[in-house]
């Protein structure tokens, strides 16, 4: 009898082009354009994105290719071997603690963006347990399983992006998006530190890679999945110049859904597209959330190994929930994600910088 193809916890490279994305886009789109917006003139947003689209692109291929070199071997391990194991665990766990702050981020924008469009008498508290059960759920069960739900998710959101685009052409007028290149080297600076910041999904690779049945094609496939959301930020970003200008987008609060608002579909058959769109990103940041929460989980299981995974969740999800209920202000709930952002990014490249300089220096073999 032939065996079940997905019975066993391996992926291929596709999953892993996917994953990436997958975890890139969320909940950090709905507000990019703004504070991209808010730091550049005119238009001049795209440049900064392109920039940090295409360092972000350079660490994917650079993580994915040193991690795939560490063939079937898990990050506790691989670091364990280039540095020392008691050095390899806080490694390992300051990638945990960050992890859960990435989820607990995205619970609480999710309950925030929720409770203004969707469900404005629900109490906050609520809106974020419920979706956080539902990671929890997810996260639970089989961890290909959420490649499979990313494999099946990723066109549907995608396809409900560009249908937003096709739909605002109507109401783009070019001329907002001049002059160009009137940004000052400063602003382009702070433009750069946002656009750098929300192309983060690279760091699930340091753990990933070691689910990928064939490691050597994964560095080309995860760089091809981050020029995903590259291509969608830019896209969406002209998109909110272009209809809204540059003045009304840094100061709209989740400019992304108000272009939903905007869309009119010929002949009035659906006349509130954006419920429909928040609906489905619901989807993206699902994804976010629940590989968030699964890599916090792998790298508390790596080092706790007899641990049981449920055991991890029932530990995790709490803290979780506590830490996404702190911030009392949507103030504090952006300067909290720009920290995190900001911390995750220095941290993952740091990371890569110590490893591969001690494997170089001590002459630790890849598997070639």
């Amino acid at each position: 009898m032939k065996s079940f193809k997905y019975a066993d916890e391996k992926i291929g490279e596709k999953e892993i082009m996917i994953a990436v994305p997958s975890m890139v886009i969320g909940v950090g789109i709905l507000s990019l354009p703004k504070d991209l917006a808010s730091a550049t003139v005119a238009s001049d947003g795209w440049i900064p994105l392109i920039i940090g689209g295409f360092i972000a692109i350079l660490m994917t291929w650079l993580v994915a290719k040193f991690a795939s070199g560490f063939v079937n071997q898990t990050f506790l391990t691989y670091a364990s071997s280039i540095t020392t194991r008691p050095v390899a665990i806080v490694l390992t766990f300051l990638f945990a603690i960050l992890f859960l702050l990435i989820t607990a981020f995205q619970v609480r924008q999710i309950a925030d963006i929720s409770k203004q469009y969707l469900f404005d008498r629900t109490p906050l508290e609520i809106i974020s347990l419920a979706f956080l059960l539902v990671v929890m759920y997810a996260v639970s069960g089989s961890r290909a399983g959420l490649f499979r739900l990313n494999v099946m998710f990723l066109p549907i959101i995608l396809f409900i992006a560009l249908s937003v685009f096709v739909f605002n052409l109507g109401w783009f007028d070019y001329e907002k998006l001049f002059p160009v290149f009137k940004t000052g080297f400063n602003d382009y600076v702070k433009g750069l530190n946002t656009s750098v910041t929300s192309y983060l999904g690279f760091s699930i690779l340091w753990f990933y890679i070691a689910l990928v049945d064939k490691p050597k094609k994964a560095p080309k496939m995860a760089a091809i999945g981050m020029c995903i959301p590259v291509v969608l930020y830019i896209m969406l970003y002209l998109l909110c110049i272009g209809v809204f200008g540059r003045e009304v987008t840094a100061n709209l609060l989740y400019p992304t859904v108000e272009l939903a608002k905007v869309v009119d579909i010929p002949g009035g058959f659906f006349e509130r597209f954006e419920s429909i769109f928040f609906v489905i990103w619901i989807m993206a940041i699902f994804n976010t959330a629940s590989m968030a929460l699964d890599v916090a989980v792998l790298a508390i299981n790596s080092i706790f190994s007899k641990m049981l995974k449920a055991k991890i969740l029932f530990i995790l999800v709490p803290i979780v929930y506590i830490i996404s209920m702190l911030p009392q202000e949507i103030v504090e709930v952006n300067s909290f994600g720009a920290a995190m952002s900001i911390s995750m990014l220095f941290y993952s490249v740091l990371v890569f910088a110590l490893l591969f300089v001690i494997a170089k220096v001590r002459g630790v073999k890849r598997d070639e």
